[in-house]
């Protein structure tokens, strides 16, 4: 049994992906055996491992750690916006990467933005989702498509409502989209976009219960990404059967395979509202998604989460040993 610490920079309460998979971490490995606290940075509490979220907000957490006890490992979870942003511009983020004993991806094709020489470091660990004990009644009167996200600018999380304002007439789909928007501009583009589209309804924000069951009752999911380190939400909708339309970016390649068929070339409004209607009308397009999500979801399990992450600890300490 461990002491483990995870720093990470989302508070208490939060539903930014950063806590979601903190506390999720936490409550996988209390499971273990491990004693473990969530905090928002390293202050001198007493630890066996350091888990650090965000290497750029999390850089001076991992520098108190070190001067306070040398020897305790530090494991650094890459975000997106370390992997394809702050490693490449950032000082504070790149000597996180040297200090960490290990280096942890949300999917594996994130590697490609580390340099050879840390990629002894990397482990890669896939984010978990229940799958739900009864699939929730789908709508009757609409082709439910669900957008679940934050509404900020690199989640481009207006361009599923774009493309339906582009369907056929007789077209049935309807976008559900959930989460908060982080500006009042983002507000009111929202609201401006249900007056506008009527096939377009922001939820704002919503439970995470309630979230996942409105993922699990739609027929299919939108990820339209412009950055994305590992989405929990590829986790939910395939531990719950839903198909997903992604938009073709790293962190999406990442977990759903080079070859899945439902990518879109990031901004594309055409090509998302082509796919779209082929997903809505093309019996031999929707079979083929939801058999790539089948595929997919041993990849997604808890156990298998959980297994990942004992063995992450294990490793860590058998090396400071």
């Amino acid at each position: 049994m461990a002491r483990i610490l995870i720093v990470t920079p989302a508070p208490r309460g939060s539903r930014k992906g950063n806590r979601i998979t903190a506390n999720r971490w936490s409550r996988l490995l209390k499971a273990s055996g491990h004693r473990v606290r969530i905090a928002e940075e390293f202050t001198g509490q007493r630890c066996d491992v350091l888990i650090a979220f965000h290497a750029r907000k999390s850089a001076s957490s991992i520098d108190r750690c070190i001067q306070a006890s040398p020897e305790t490992p530090i494991i650094l979870l890459l975000t997106g916006t370390d992997l394809y942003e702050d490693i490449h511009r950032n000082k504070s983020a790149v000597a996180a990467l040297d200090k960490a004993s290990r280096l942890v991806l949300l999917q594996s094709h994130g590697i490609r933005e580390l340099p050879p020489r840390l990629h002894p470091k990397v482990r890669v660990v896939v984010q978990s989702a229940v799958r739900p004990q009864s699939a929730p009644q789908r709508l009757k009167r609409a082709f439910e498509v669900c957008v679940s996200g934050h509404l900020r600018p690199v989640k481009d999380p207006f361009r599923a409502a774009l493309a339906s304002r582009k369907l056929p007439a007789d077209s049935r789909i309807q976008i559900t989209h959930i989460g908060s928007a982080l500006t009042p501009a983002m507000e009111r583009r929202a609201i401006d976009e249900m007056a506008r589209n009527d096939r377009y309804r922001w939820l704002g924000e919503t439970p995470g219960w309630k979230a996942r069951q409105l993922l699990a009752r739609s027929r299919l999911l939108v990820l339209s990404s412009k950055m994305e380190g590992g989405a929990n939400v590829v986790s939910e909708a395939i531990a719950a059967s839903v198909p997903i339309l992604a938009s073709r970016i790293s962190g999406s390649i990442g977990l759903l395979g080079e070859n899945y068929p439902g990518y879109f070339d990031v901004g594309s409004t055409k090509q998302l509202t082509s796919l779209m209607a082929r997903f809505e009308t093309d019996a031999d397009f929707f079979e083929l998604l939801c058999a790539h999500v089948k595929k997919l979801a041993p990849k997604f399990t808890p156990e298998r989460e959980q297994a990942a992450l004992e063995q992450l600890i294990a490793d860590v300490l058998n090396s400071a040993a």
